[in-house]
């Protein structure tokens, strides 16, 4: 049978004891509350000192929990699957936290997070690539050989597919994601994933100015929807603008 331990869901400035109902871990549920520290808290809950995989159903609870807790607080979110020994032993770490706390909250008060990914439209993509005369070229003398043949050309046609991806994320970098990026309090390019992804980014934005930016997203979407989906989400805690290492406690 497992050890209890602490696992810890996000930090808050609080410093009343709190209760914010049940999570279920691992199909038993735990009751959510508070450790403090000075003028901070975590959110936890007791629950199995152990290694937690990166299942589905331990992120979704996870991610639940800190969704619960910013609805009423501005939240520093903590990285999936931190458990520690002992309540004494969290508020030793948060201790040691306190200037990074100091220095993070007051730029995420009030603020969330919200991403964008953009995926290019296959026909439109496609169309956008026969254009270049090259391509039509090598694709030509491609048809009809055999693939030993045809060895360097299929080379050739992928480093222009590379290339014209690589064109077009940065032009959708200055069209759309610099003309974000004066709407929000901080913004980060993340890296894309296949070849359809043209844009994968962050925004910090103000919680009063959620309304404004939503509209300049959506009249970004209506420039382009002919040849690209967005997938607009939010809001969410600032995991791309706070960065918490902590040290998670190995089972004994």
């Amino acid at each position: 049978m497992n050890r209890m331990g602490i696992y810890a869901f996000c930090a808050i400035r609080e410093t009343e004891p709190r209760e914010f109902g049940e999570v279920e871990i691992e199909g038993e549920p735990r009751k959510l509350f508070t450790v403090h520290q000075g003028n901070s808290a975590m959110v936890v809950a007791k629950a199995p000192l152990k290694i937690y995989p990166p299942l589905r159903e331990n992120l979704r609870f996870h991610q639940d929990t800190v969704n619960r807790v910013m609805e009423e607080y501005s939240v520093l979110p903590l990285s999936f699957g931190n458990v520690f020994h002992s309540e004494g032993d969290l508020e030793v770490l948060m201790k040691a936290l306190s200037e990074q706390f100091e220095e993070l909250f007051p730029k995420i008060d009030g603020k969330m997070e919200v991403g964008l990914k953009i995926m290019g439209k296959k026909e439109w993509l496609e169309e956008e690539i026969r254009k270049d005369p090259q391509v039509e070229k090598v694709q030509e003398a491609v048809r009809g050989k055999s693939e030993a043949a045809a060895y360097y050309d299929r080379i050739r046609l992928g480093e222009m597919a590379q290339k014209f991806f690589l064109q077009l994320r940065k032009q959708l970098e200055e069209e759309i994601f610099q003309p974000l990026v004066e709407e929000a309090e901080a913004a980060k390019l993340n890296e894309t994933v296949g070849e359809k992804m043209l844009l994968n980014a962050a925004f910090l934005i103000d919680r009063d100015q959620e309304e404004a930016f939503d509209r300049k997203v959506n009249e970004l979407y209506e420039q382009w929807s002919e040849r690209v989906d967005f997938q607009y989400t939010g809001p969410w805690p600032a995991y791309n603008f706070v960065n918490i290492r902590l040290k998670v406690e190995e089972p004994t």
